[in-house]
């Protein structure tokens, strides 16, 4: 099945090599359980997995360079939807050797990892023709326009920083509502406008 909803989500504090402690996911572990539960309205049904979504985590944080993490819910298996669960594989994989930029190396069913940041990932969706949204508050009100494959920016509990700003600026930018939204709320939001048009 042709992937229909690729979210990526920039984890500014979440550690791209070093140590993830699955007790303090909040603290030490630069905010995992934001990315946790992004993941988990990415993916998760009642009853089973998304099969045309993927979700893409930027791990911005740590010394080493920037890590990306990918989940694609037509291959994933063996993942629980709990926090815990899903940190756990972060966990294990940021002790890995970073692959080269652009170049995704699997993990597990359904993980990859791969160097690079969001500007590699835009890229790379720009070649598979992804039409492009930024999820901002300070956006248009607007339903999104349904495409064969469709991708969706967010941030974790920061706003863009002003590099990521002029990276982004240049792609249309919705808001879901006036006040800022949790990464999943918007994901489960952005689920719900797509599976009811």
């Amino acid at each position: 099945m042709k992937l229909q909803r690729r979210f990526a989500i920039i984890g500014h504090k979440a550690p791209s090599s070093g140590e993830i402690l699955l007790n303090d996911l909040p603290g030490f572990s630069g905010r995992m359980d934001v990315i946790a539960r992004a993941i988990n309205a990415t993916l998760f049904l009642s009853h089973g997995i998304r099969k045309d979504s993927q979700i893409i985590i930027h791990l911005m944080g740590g010394n080493g360079p920037p890590r990306r993490v990918m989940f694609d819910g037509s291959k994933l298996r063996g993942v629980r939807p709990d926090e815990r669960s899903i940190s756990g594989h972060f966990k294990s994989l940021i002790k890995l050797r970073l692959p080269p930029v652009g170049i995704w190396r699997k993990v597990s069913s359904g993980i990859y990892h791969s160097g690079g940041d969001i500007k590699t990932t835009l890229n790379e969706w720009e070649k598979d023709n992804v039409k492009i949204y930024i999820l901002d508050k300070n956006g248009e009100y607007s339903r999104t326009d349904n495409h064969e494959f469709m991708g969706f920016l967010l941030s974790d509990d920061n706003t863009f920083d002003e590099n990521e700003k002029n990276l982004i600026s240049g792609y249309e930018k919705i808001s879901l509502g006036d006040e800022w939204l949790q990464g999943q709320a918007c994901v489960t939001i952005i689920h719900y406008l797509i599976d009811s048009s």
